[in-house]
């Protein structure tokens, strides 16, 4: 089942536009990834899909319904949750509660405090801590827990790996597999080519703004892949 498409999808900032005619789709249970240079128009196409850039309703469509133009809120009590790049927590706030702030849309489904524990073990042990005084990855845990907690039909993942040393970044993948596992639907944003194609089971690769180049991630030309990427 389709779950998200977008038709023609185009996003300004002011006159710059940063999105031309995109077109893009991902069913129930995918895993699909967006990869391309930095300044392709991936956050772009995050930020314009969850309600944070304006665009046109017709041209996203989520399970069937046109949400362009609703407003981020509206958007995320629909099902839709975004881990933004950077993480983006609540410095003020301890790492309950800035899970618990994930929470106030009040979508029911599996997904608890409980439940984020399971995942992240290390997160229940610092539960009372403040948020900045986590590292990078447990603050990417946060943020990935954060989003779990409205039970969102979709997770829209901006640069998880962002900053973050090699082993711990395998770490996170391997939590979002189990996500995955479980039938969840992910929007993967990454510059790291190699990262993204081995968690996804399609891919659209970017280039100013346009999608260049799209395919199952499994059969992959590298060499199409590296001119699309590159523009060459």
């Amino acid at each position: 089942m389709r779950l998200l498409e977008t038709h023609g999808l185009s996003a300004f900032y002011g006159d710059f536009q940063a999105l031309f005619a995109v077109d893009f789709a991902i069913d129930a249970g995918e895993t699909v990834a967006i990869i391309g240079a930095n300044g392709a128009g991936k956050t772009t196409f995050l930020k314009t899909v969850i309600g944070l850039i304006a665009g046109a309703r017709d041209a996203v469509v989520f399970d069937g319904r046109p949400i362009g133009g609703l407003s981020a809120h509206e958007i995320v009590c629909a099902g839709i949750a975004l881990i933004p790049e950077g993480r983006k927590l609540f410095p003020s706030l301890s790492v309950e509660e800035n899970l618990r702030m994930g929470a106030y849309s009040r979508r029911p489904g599996a997904w608890s405090l409980g439940r984020v524990y399971e995942l992240f073990p290390m997160l229940a042990q610092k539960r009372h801590a403040p948020a900045p005084a986590l590292s990078g990855g447990q603050q990417q845990m946060v943020a990935i827990g954060r989003a779990l907690m409205s039970n969102p039909r979709l997770m829209l993942c901006d640069e998880l790996s962002l900053g973050l040393a090699p082993a711990v970044i395998k770490d996170i993948y391997a939590r979002l597999a189990e996500i995955a596992a479980e039938g969840a639907t992910l929007v993967i944003v990454e510059q790291d080519i190699n990262q993204a194609i081995a968690a996804a089971d399609r891919f659209y690769c970017f280039q100013e703004g346009r999608v260049a180049l799209t395919g199952p991630a499994k059969d992959v030309d590298r060499d199409a892949l590296a001119a699309a990427y590159f523009g060459g």
